[in-house]
């Protein structure tokens, strides 16, 4: 696909994701072994995917257990206290699954799931069905089956059913589609048994107040209308990361889609007609987040973003009400199946047909559309009452993996807003040997990870910043490699000494940044081994931050947990700046800074 300057896909896709698990799982290994001898130091989302149709371009049915198919909508509002309430449970388990705060559903830290045990499916599942506990609970009692989750993201979780590692302990996944499993030969022939459970389309979510203003009648809105919108500059959104969330993946097909005008499986030349409409689309995003969870929480931080692009179950669960907009021209949709793999032993095979039965009953289908407020599979179960009556036509899905690759290239370098980072890096004295060892193999990692246009600068700082070693490189879409190869030599020359001093470097890193608004995802990175020990102490940040113009607020921190550094501070200062605690206490400390990459 040629893009402008884009590179080809496969120089930033799945070839060089796959070296990142299997780069991650060793260093994985290796910090579970010094966390074992006393040293405390030291990704949801990805490429999702949208539904596969047997027929393009048309309104599915449901169909017979197995299939993959959309209900008829139907339904009119229901009591919005109760999607509060879930919206809240929800997102609260979804923080925990996706900042790896928890015990990650039994993983243990070489990323594998637990040891077989009968009765129990061992299943990598996205981390938006934390909401199906309950359900899940009541199937346990009801079956005798216990679904032990991972939930991680689904570039995460097709490379580790390519690699192998999947079916070394587990038996399922559990994603909002394995439409992009099914376009790789490596992972179509590891899964089996597809059972659709629920459905949901990608959908948007707009302040009644916008809606009204800009006199839209919501049933009849199309993407068109859409990208008019934005490229007037009377609309703007928040979007999950396509390379990292399902529903930033289903969001990105859905516009190229809708703007194209594709009637069959999307093409090269599809994406290509519809580049320039793209472009000016994307110039609307302000909000960008690895996973569903957060980004809730920052587009209420922010009046000056109008909606948010997610699946439809998720825009009518959100605390603040809004008007869901489902483009008339089409959608793409979400089917959950729950997939076995091939490797699955017999008896978990048993355990699946059992469950999925379970799952697919009108009684557990009516309390999966009422909680969840996604839409049943089964016919004669009616959609939870908020859900809307009027069909949608099914928008086409990319006919081959290097369309889909591409489309995401393209997304990355050429399409959305570029972005700019400051990496605030503890080099103080404590950092030194092993520690700043892991850094710099870190920083050296997410090299491969930049992306074209985006400014990256490197801070580094002990008893306070070190002015001297201060470097700031863009990566220029024509010679990327000189700005990745600098920004490598960089990290490189990082030494250690000094105390640390935290909060004088963070204002230091606002300062940098300036108090002009520009046209980018701006983001600092906090990485320390400990606590502040010199220069301003955190009151005085506070102060500091609380004073600035509203543009330089909405920039987020996003702290990593690291070596022995405070929690409690740490957390303190993403709460403040609307940023995101990373844990690299609990895997690798490059593993943080990856899962970082889709909020920047």
């Amino acid at each position: 696909m040629n893009h402008g300057t884009t590179r080809p896909p496969a120089d930033r896709t799945a070839p060089r994701a796959a070296r990142r698990v299997t780069a991650r799982l060793r260093r994985t290994a290796a910090d579970t072994v010094a966390r074992l001898a006393g040293d405390r130091s030291d990704r949801s989302g990805s490429p999702a995917t949208a539904t596969t149709r047997a027929a393009r371009g048309t309104t599915t049915a449901p169909t017979a257990h197995g299939t993959t198919a959309a209900p008829t909508p139907r339904g009119a509002a229901t009591a919005r206290a109760a999607r509060a309430a879930t919206a809240v449970l929800a997102l609260a388990l979804l923080a925990t699954a996706c900042s790896g705060g928890g015990d990650g559903g039994g993983d243990r830290p070489d990323g594998h799931g637990m040891e077989y045990k009968a009765g129990t499916l061992r299943v990598l599942a996205s981390s938006e069905l934390a909401d199906m506990g309950p359900v899940l609970d009541e199937a346990a009692k009801a079956t005798g089956v216990t679904v032990r989750p991972t939930y991680a993201g689904t570039l995460d979780a097709v490379e580790r059913i390519a690699s192998g590692e999947a079916d070394k302990g587990y038996d399922a996944v559990w994603l909002s589609s394995d439409d992009y499993l099914r376009l790789r030969p490596d992972t179509a022939r590891k899964i089996t048994d597809e059972t659709p459970i629920m459905t949901s389309p990608v959908a948007l979510g707009v302040r009644p107040a916008t809606v009204a203003r800009l006199g839209w009648n919501p049933a009849k809105v199309t993407w068109s209308q859409l990208h008019r919108a934005v490229a007037d500059g009377k609309l703007t959104y928040g979007m999950t990361d396509p390379k990292r969330s399902n529903s930033g993946f289903s969001a990105l097909v859905s516009v190229a889609s809708g703007l194209s005008g594709a009637q069959s499986a999307l093409t090269e030349q599809d994406v290509t007609k519809a580049t320039p409409r793209l472009k000016e689309f994307f110039t609307g995003q302000k909000l960008t987040s690895g996973s569903s969870g957060w980004l809730a929480t920052a587009y209420a931080r922010r009046t000056d973003v109008d909606a948010l692009v997610n699946y439809e179950s998720v825009l009518l669960s959100a605390p603040e009400k809004l008007t869901v907009i489902r483009p008339s021209d089409g959608v793409v949709t979400a089917d959950y199946p729950f997939t076995l793999l091939t490797s699955a032993r017999p008896e978990a095979k048993a355990a699946a047909d059992r469950l999925t039965t379970y799952l697919r009953t009108p009684d557990v289908q009516r309390r999966i559309t009422e909680t969840t407020l996604r839409r049943p599979v089964v016919a004669g179960v009616r959609p939870a009452s908020a859900l809307a009556r009027d069909q949608r036509r099914e928008l086409p899905f990319p006919g081959s993996r290097a369309v889909a690759d591409g489309l995401l290239d393209a997304y990355d370098n050429t399409l959305r807003r570029p972005s700019r980072t400051v990496y605030v890096l503890d080099t103080s004295g404590s950092m030194g040997g092993e520690r700043l060892d892991r850094l710099k193999s870190a920083l050296a990692e997410l090299t491969g990870d930049f992306r074209d246009r985006e400014e990256v600068t490197l801070m580094p700082f002990g008893s306070s910043v070190k002015q001297g070693e201060v470097r700031t490189h863009t990566v220029d879409p024509a010679s990327p490699k000189a700005a990745l190869d600098a920004i490598r030599a960089d990290s490189r020359r990082l030494s250690a000494s000094g105390g640390t001093a935290v909060y004088s470097s963070l204002q230091e890193a606002y300062r940098f940044l300036g108090k002009a608004p520009s046209d980018t995802f701006t983001s600092v990175v906090l990485m320390t081994d400990g606590e502040n020990t010199d220069g301003d102490p955190a009151s005085a940040f506070d102060a500091f931050y609380r004073s600035l113009p509203a543009e330089q607020q909405r920039t987020p921190v996003f702290p990593i947990l690291f070596g022995d550094s405070d929690r409690g501070e740490l957390d303190h200062i993403a709460g403040l700046t609307g940023g995101k605690l990373f844990d690299a206490t609990q895997g690798s400390l490059d593993g943080a800074f990856e899962e970082i990459r889709g909020y920047q």
